[in-house]
């Protein structure tokens, strides 16, 4: 067996700037963030009291000792039990592990901006944590313990993270819908007839309906940003580097990240500043910014300056019912003193530059694993990885000399505005049992991924992105709204994700269930 493949000691275990002109004020009401968008009368939380918290008022809880770690992951678990049933968002947990980290929760960051001071988070099944069951939504490695855990997971728990579970994600993180051959489906919380979205959907589903306050995913094709759109969550996909590095067989890996998911603009930007950190092992590590994340976000302003592209010059489409609430959204923004064009930079050969950067992902990625690993992967997988294999080195040539055009096309663009905007998909989730949807608004899709071109932009070029809920579709589900910043324009990304948020009422806030399916 291979051990140079993925995390190597996991396997071996298986078989432009702008000048703020008002800032806004500092959030300061719990109960404000917690519940502040009006869906919230009409959308129930019955949860125990703590879990309907932010994670930023929880960890100042438990900063002043008001509420211990165990009284918060008592909290976590009882929700997890009573809602677990009607979703299969957590379905690995960690309750002796948990419960032993928290009474001896080190304190050597305890001064740090992203401490969490002993918070219950949940980690992607993707990323290897010490001693618990990490299966990668695959039957191959349905039993596999690792014995180590990747840096990110370290990080959070030296940071004060407490791992409380496992959140599904579909086999290899690759698809976005939910499902795996280990633990099935995640469904949607409003309405569990329909697919949470992916890869990182028991991550979005964990947030949404409260039992965990931060929850760890990861993105390529929009893995952080379609969940967190269908879930009514925040999802962050930083720069590569900022939130830990790739796989330790590609270190130099930039195009799939981690990153954080959130209920709020203000709880990612805490996640955020508890993930970054600049690592000397990693080579593409970057150091965090001299002002916290969330510092930025409390200096958020709202003449924001917004470019917005329904399809990005025709590169993708959306459903005239998603346009037109992404216009009410942004014109809730303008109301607030923010300016929007609609406008988008020239993107040429962005299908095939990212489709190959893909590829090459899935060829040297999963397409490495052992045999017995690989012979139970579905079909969608398999064909990913071939994909990768049959490429030629002009298409490597090409995609790369492709990816410097985009970068700077998008840096020259995004000097004129603090954001380029677009739907994070161009449609409602479908049912859960669909893999991917066939047809938008009469339209044929042509393929597993292509209903998620809007996401390729933000992976081509390494630019941050974020998606950010403006409200609820007609059918009462969540809508995402997705902003692209500048190159390490994290900071600016979240001031416009909070003006946003502020501007359309939100954030939403945990809800319980709406059990639909039979």
């Amino acid at each position: 067996m291979k051990k140079n493949w993925w995390y190597p000691s996991y396997w071996s275990m298986a078989a432009p700037k702008s000048k703020p002109v008002a800032l806004l004020a500092k959030e300061t009401d719990l109960d404000a963030e917690s519940t502040s968008m009006a869906n919230s009368e009409v959308k129930p939380f019955t949860g125990p009291r703590l879990c309907a918290l932010s994670a930023c008022d929880t960890v100042e809880l438990l900063k002043k000792g008001e509420v211990s770690p165990i009284e918060m992951l008592e909290a976590a678990y009882q929700r997890i039990s009573e809602v677990e049933p009607s979703v299969n968002a957590l379905p690995t947990l960690c309750h002796e592990r948990a419960k032993a980290a928290a009474s001896s929760l080190k304190t050597d960051e305890k001064d740090h901006p992203g401490w969490l001071a002993g918070l219950p988070i949940a980690i992607k099944d993707l990323s290897p944590v010490a001693g618990v069951r990490t299966t990668m939504g695959s039957l191959g490695l349905a039993n596999s313990i690792p014995e180590h855990s990747a840096p990110l997971v370290k990080t959070l728990e030296n940071r004060g993270g407490v791992i409380t579970a496992k959140s599904n994600t579909p086999e290899m993180g690759a698809g976005a819908n939910t499902f795996n051959a280990v633990f099935g489906r995640t469904r949607n919380p409003w309405d569990t007839s329909l697919n949470a979205g992916g890869s990182s959907g028991g991550a979005a589903v964990s947030l949404a309906t409260g039992e965990v306050w931060l929850s760890h995913g990861s993105d390529l094709a929009g893995s952080l940003r379609t969940p967190a759109a269908y879930c009514g969550v925040v999802g962050f996909r930083a720069s590569p580097g900022i939130a830990g590095g790739g796989p330790d067989n590609m270190r130099f890996h930039t195009e799939g990240v981690q990153g954080p998911m959130a209920r709020s603009v203000r709880d990612c930007a805490l996640f955020l500043d508890a993930m970054a950190g600049f690592d000397p092992l990693s080579p593409i590590s970057f150091p965090p910014p001299s002002k916290s994340y969330q510092q930025s976000v409390v200096e958020a302003h709202q003449k924001v300056r917004i470019a917005y592209t329904p399809d990005m010059n025709g590169f993708s489409f959306a459903s005239d019912k998603m346009d037109a609430h992404l216009r009410d959204a942004l014109a809730k923004v303008e109301k607030n003193g923010g300016l929007v064009d609609e406008t988008c930079p020239d993107l040429p050969g962005l299908d095939k530059t990212y489709r190959v950067l893909r590829a090459m992902l899935w060829a040297a990625g999963p397409g490495r694993a052992p045999e017995h690993i690989q012979k139970h992967y579905k079909q969608t997988l398999v064909e990913n990885i071939q994909y990768g294999r049959d490429l030629t080195i002009d298409d490597v040539y090409d995609a790369q000399i492709g990816r410097s055009l985009l970068f700077d096309n998008m840096a020259a663009f995004l000097q004129d505005f603090d954001v380029l905007a677009s739907p994070v998909v161009g449609l409602d989730p479908g049912p859960v049992e669909e893999e991917y949807p066939r047809e938008l608004d009469g339209k044929p899709l042509d393929d597993y991924i292509t209903w998620l071109k809007y996401s390729y932009l933000a992976t081509a070029t390494g630019l941050p992105a974020i998606s950010v809920p403006v409200g609820l579709s007609p059918s009462g589900i969540p809508v995402g709204l997705q902003l692209i910043g500048p190159p390490r324009g994290e900071a600016k990304l979240l001031q416009v994700a909070r003006a946003i948020e502020i501007a359309v009422g939100g954030p939403l806030g945990p809800i319980d269930p709406n059990v639909t399916h039979i």
